[in-house]
């Protein structure tokens, strides 16, 4: 079974592999001169305003609902969606995630495993008979074992002799959570035992009438305790891999801007279009595109995530709550809503290659040091005071709040006043980003320097 999931995957794989390799032989053949003689339009023609029916229609919505910001926010998304970079990323970070997801998977199946089960107190032959089709269902092969006492079977669950206690057949005890990754315990089996075992109880209680039927069908698992508390967990463990998926896309999509402004800049095509559209409306259309792109990539990804561990069985994001994943969706727009105008004023102070690669590194440090102090938190599961200051401040937010929903540490009304903060944060940048914007876009002959810009303002 696990081989087929395998093939699934690369049945999804390769035919995007060969449309991407067909759409850039059509493209190749587009840019050799037709056989009339005629040309194909120039890309910076295609920016300028003209007719509305020269257009393709699904675009007419957002050009006629934003004007000038929506034609250069339509340009940038063609720009996006045409490159190698959007399509050859997102094809390895589908793989990277299918593959996070599919080989745990095909390490816990390896085979059915045996499950020693504890009994303290004595079992009914229903009970027994519960425990054995708990461990059917789970491919797992149940081993009772008797326990003269409560402490001889603890002893026994911390050495490793038995995996699962049931105590006279109304508590189920083990050493570990079931989804820790230590424990020998099958999380299914401890599952399907505790459900079992709650509807005997329920059965017993109602005497098995017809009037209690209704009783029968609202019965509840019986309590699952563990000697030792949980250190990290599946929620954990999709926060991290929220964090890392955070980081790359942050980091790329504003690599865009900088990169974007950069080479008008330096091309003077920044010159033609703002002859047309004015700073903040050509500033806003980029990041406003950029940001669409990323959004749908975004979706796209945790779609895909969410479809592949549903087809295999994956217990990776099954854990964790909804709440988290909406939280990252969230954190995601934020945090490029923010960093994006930062990336466009640095863009437009540069015109080189080298030069760009100056500005990535101080400018990415905000985002550097809320990504390792997340990191750091999610592996040790508690969070500091000054890790939740940084909670609040919009640099750092779009890596540190998500972590503390999935700590459960932070209420509705600290989760929206970060949220707000950092809103009122990337108004004021952006007010801040455009002027600097204007300033510097149009100035060539070297890098611009920031202390250049405000005496300039001074004056």
């Amino acid at each position: 079974m696990k081989y087929l999931y395998i093939v699934l995957i690369a049945a999804v794989i390769i035919p995007l592999r060969l449309w991407m390799s067909r759409k850039r032989r059509s493209r190749r053949a587009e840019k050799h001169p037709k056989a009339d003689g005629t040309k194909s339009a120039d890309p910076i023609e295609s920016t300028e305003p003209g007719p509305t029916a020269s257009r393709p229609s699904r675009f007419l919505s957002l050009e006629g609902a934003l004007g000038d910001v929506g034609i250069v926010a339509m340009r940038e998304i063609k720009e996006r969606v045409r490159g190698r970079i959007l399509k050859f990323g997102t094809l390895i970070i589908l793989i990277v995630v299918a593959a996070a997801i599919i080989i745990p998977t095909l390490h816990s199946g390896s085979g059915p495993t045996i499950q020693t089960v504890g009994v303290v107190g004595g079992l009914s032959p229903e009970a027994r008979q519960a425990v054995d089709i708990a461990g059917t269902q789970n491919q797992d092969s149940v081993k009772f074992m008797t326990e003269p006492s409560l402490a001889t079977a603890k002893a026994n669950l911390r050495s490793g002799k038995v995996d699962v206690v049931i105590v006279d057949g109304d508590r189920v005890v083990l050493n570990k959570p079931a989804s820790s990754s230590s424990s020998p315990a099958d999380p299914g089996l401890v599952q399907a035992v505790a459900d079992y075992l709650g509807v005997l109880k329920t059965y017993q209680a109602a005497g098995l009438t017809p009037t209690q039927a209704t009783e029968v069908s609202q019965a509840k698992p019986v309590p699952v305790q563990t000697l030792e508390p949980s250190s990290k967990g599946t929620t954990q463990t999709t926060s991290v891999i929220g964090l890392v998926l955070l980081f790359t896309m942050l980091t790329q999509y504003n690599t865009w801007i900088l990169i974007g402004v950069m080479q008008e800049k330096s091309s003077r095509v920044v010159e033609v279009l703002l002859a047309t559209v004015r700073p903040i409306q050509l500033l806003g259309g980029k990041v406003l595109g950029i940001g669409l792109v990323a959004l749908a990539q975004a979706t796209l990804i945790v779609s895909f995530a969410l479809i592949v561990g549903a087809a295999v069985g994956s217990d990776l994001l099954h854990g964790s709550a909804p709440l988290v994943l909406v939280s990252q969706l969230l954190w995601l727009v934020l945090g490029y809503a923010f960093y994006c105008w930062v990336y466009a004023a640095g863009g437009s102070t540069a015109e080189r290659q080298d030069q760009v690669q100056t500005l990535a590194l101080p400018l990415s440090i905000p985002i550097l040091l809320g990504y390792i102090f997340s990191i750091t938190v999610v592996s040790s599961g508690h969070a500091d005071l000054f890790y939740k200051i940084l909670a609040y401040l919009p640099p750092t937010a779009p890596f540190c709040m998500p972590v503390l929903v999935g700590l459960n540490q932070v209420t509705w009304w600290q989760f929206l006043a970060s949220v707000l903060i950092t809103i009122a944060g990337t108004f004021g940048m952006a007010i801040f980003a455009a002027r600097i914007y204007r300033r510097a876009v149009l100035r060539t002959g070297g890098r611009v320097r920031m202390r250049e810009l405000i005496a300039r303002r001074a004056h």
